[in-house]
């Protein structure tokens, strides 16, 4: 019996626009990578010298030595400044979450125009950055009496943060809660503050996230609010720390442990990255597919 002859396979036909694209591509991805690492490897190498090395930078790597480290951790109260970074961080995210997720709330579920205005309003908040107007911001802290304290800047993160986690907020819950889920707890008796806390809120886990890393580094690394409301040195974050690494003429900077310095102001944050990643390009993608 006679067995069909098998097909012949066609070959695609060779394409030297789109190797050629994609070649260039590549080499385009793996320039940006190196304009982003060279500073970061620089500045790793400088920081693994002794305080008295004053090598090239570029010469990188001619001296493996945690002197500088050292150096920095004592002249800077390493651990003092970590646990005011620590505290100033945690309630101010704190407080963006659980206010940023109950506003979004009502302003994804409710349709109507005064929902859409206060979600533009809110927006707006985007336009305008904060230090444009601290100084009636101050006068007014004065004029309240508002005590000048480590927790001062809190009022100022909470605010500056609020119209982009409300943005990401809103925007994941429009299309990534179904209102089914909350139909049934409805049904089932749960009132309005039970069903969001309880049937809602956990499944904003992956934009929760995503505004813990956007806001919680920008407030862990902020210098401005801090340096305007923090007097006390006992109350300084990180940032304000590193100030006493920063030189004159009579002193010029120790590069070597001012980079050190850096070092360790960004371990910490590392860190949290390293375990909050997975839900970090999760949260972002499906909280900006709708405004």
């Amino acid at each position: 019996m006679l067995q069909p002859e098998p097909a012949l396979k066609t070959r695609k036909p060779f394409n030297a626009g789109a190797l050629l694209k994609k070649t260039l591509l590549q080499l385009l991805v793996i320039v940006i990578m190196a304009l982003n690492l060279i500073p970061l490897v620089i500045v790793l190498s400088t920081s693994l010298r002794s305080p008295d090395n004053n090598t090239n930078p570029l010469n990188l790597f001619n001296e493996l030595s945690f002197a500088s480290y050292r150096t920095a951790f004592e002249r800077m109260h390493f651990g003092t400044a970590l646990l005011n970074s620590v505290v100033l961080t945690a309630i101010s995210v704190l407080l963006v979450v659980v206010f940023a997720a109950m506003a979004s709330y009502p302003m994804a579920r409710i349709k109507s125009r005064w929902s859409q205005f206060l979600y533009l309003f809110f927006l707006a908040g985007l336009v305008v950055p904060g230090q444009m107007v601290l100084i009636p911001i101050v006068q007014m802290i004065n004029s309240l009496g508002i005590p000048s304290t480590q927790y001062t800047p809190i009022l100022m993160f909470v605010t500056c943060s609020l119209p982009f986690s409300t943005f990401l907020y809103t925007g994941f819950i429009r299309s990534g809660v179904p209102e089914e889920v909350e139909e049934a707890a409805h049904i089932d008796g749960a009132g309005l503050f039970r069903r969001f806390w309880t049937v809602v809120f956990p499944l904003l886990i992956p934009v929760t996230v995503s505004v813990i890393i956007t806001q919680g580094i920008w407030i862990w690394n902020d210098y401005f609010f801090n340096m305007t409301f923090i007097s006390k040195s006992s109350q300084s974050p990180l940032p304000l720390a590193m100030l006493g690494f920063m030189g004159d003429q009579q002193n010029p900077t120790q590069w070597n442990v001012l980079f050190a310095a850096c070092m360790l102001c960004a371990l910490p944050l590392l860190i949290a990255f390293s375990f909050l990643q997975k839900y970090f390009v999760g949260g972002l993608t499906v909280g900006s597919v709708k405004g």
